[in-house]
């Protein structure tokens, strides 16, 4: 056995997340705690929830730890890419509008409102994630696609959408994103609120210890800290249910 060089320092094996994008700032935080609380270092990486299932698919995760919708964690946890078990609940992340700061906000004190703000707008943006594909559907309801095609813009992440809102010049234009990825956005974007109750979108999220993962203890402990009271109270803060 070779030693380490003289003031050589051995460093701990780094935790790996894979995360959803809506979730980002109350998982980054609760790892930052659990890094305080523990030494142990943690990394993350967000992807939106298609490529983060493709690469699960694929067996290309290269994370111990996955938050994801919860029916994803469900699905994967079924078919052994999660250990069974493990499926932890991590909050909930409502659809919102946004529109640029200093600009009318839409009214959404009825669907009926909204619609009417969406056809008078200048420009509609979202995202081609799967937040983004509710909204799109939703545009199919309520009979607007075709009307609206012509001043969409879609953009392939919550955050891209947010920062072409930011920095756009039309007087009204309106930004679909989960409220968590919009409140990210302090300067520049404005969170108007969650879609309409009759229209909204709720979604669940989860964590889940990867049956890939080289280091199960580590990894666990950080799970059971993302199930705790300690967390619930950094998601919340983040802007989560």
């Amino acid at each position: 056995m070779i030693a380490p060089d003289e003031g050589t320092r051995i460093m701990p094996a780094t935790i790996r997340i894979l995360s959803a994008g809506a979730p980002k700032v109350g998982v980054g935080r609760c790892a930052s705690a659990f890094a305080r609380k523990t030494g142990l270092e943690v990394d993350i990486e967000f992807a939106t929830a298609p490529a983060i299932r493709d690469r699960i698919e694929r067996g290309a995760a290269e994370a111990d730890v996955l938050v994801a919708p919860a029916p994803n964690i469900r699905t994967f946890a079924d078919g052994g890419q999660i250990i069974a078990g493990t499926e932890t609940p991590v909050g909930a992340v409502r659809a919102g509008v946004a529109v640029r700061g200093g600009t009318p906000p839409p009214d959404l004190s009825s669907v009926g409102s909204l619609k009417k703000a969406l056809l008078e707008a200048d420009a509609i943006l979202y995202n081609t994630a799967s937040s983004g594909q509710y909204i799109e559907e939703l545009m199919e309801r309520l009979g607007l696609a075709e009307a609206l095609a012509s001043k969409t813009e879609r953009f392939p992440t919550g955050t891209a959408v947010m920062v072409r809102l930011a920095e756009g010049t039309a007087a009204r234009e309106i930004g679909f994103g989960q409220v968590t990825e919009i409140r990210r956005f302090e300067t520049g974007v404005t969170l108007v609120g969650p879609l309409p109750d009759e229209i909204g979108k709720t979604t669940h999220y989860a964590a889940g210890l990867l049956a890939s993962t080289a280091m199960y203890d580590n990894a666990r402990a950080l799970l059971d800290f993302m199930g705790s009271a300690a967390a619930t109270r950094i998601y919340v803060e983040s802007g989560m249910e």
